[in-house]
């Protein structure tokens, strides 16, 4: 991710913390960034380099009303800057913020098949367990992981997967047997 998206949403991130702010600036923003995605003619709008950037700050203020006064005025400055383009980026980051501070690990756990509500809980509490922290996953369906499964949580990857253990097995094969 560019600096200047983490600058932003830092700067977001740290006025809605000292103000008391952070979950009505973090709901509001997620907000914002649906209403782009469901209207692609205002993100069409905010995103056309033709367009004066006052007349889109213009369509903005119309369109924020009531809006958390944090979020109006980075909304506003995003704009204005030229970066509405990546004002979802931003989003994101600001939720990466948010679920640091609140001690959240959110993690994906791939398998070769759907796990029963059950299996999903246990493993999710192991990884509860493990880390110390709230975890918030998502899983998804990967057959040619044979069995077994995958989880990443941030740049940290385990793979208990039958076809990472294949690998690591050929691997090991093939350079033992160049030594030899």
């Amino acid at each position: 991710m560019p600096v200047a998206q983490r600058i932003y949403a830092s700067a977001l991130f740290d006025a809605a913390k000292e103000s008391g702010q952070l979950q009505v600036v973090r709901d509001e923003l997620a907000s914002f960034v649906d209403t782009l995605e469901q209207v692609p003619e205002l993100d069409a709008v905010l995103r056309n380099p033709q367009l004066d950037p006052r007349a889109k700050t213009a369509v903005l203020e119309d369109l924020l009303g009531d809006t958390n006064q944090l979020v109006r005025n980075f909304l506003l400055l995003v704009v204005e800057k030229g970066r509405a383009h990546e004002i979802a980026v931003m989003q994101r980051e600001f939720e990466e913020l948010w679920r640091r501070e609140r001690g959240i690990l959110e993690v994906e756990l791939t398998t070769a098949f759907e796990l029963s509500p059950e299996e999903r809980s246990s493993i999710i509490e192991q990884i509860r367990q493990a880390s110390g922290r709230q975890v918030e996953a998502t899983s998804s369906v990967d057959p040619d992981l044979i069995g077994g499964l995958v989880l990443q949580a941030g740049s940290m990857r385990v793979d208990a997967s039958v076809r990472g253990r294949l690998e690591r097995l050929r691997h090991e094969l093939t350079t033992n047997v160049l030594r030899d």
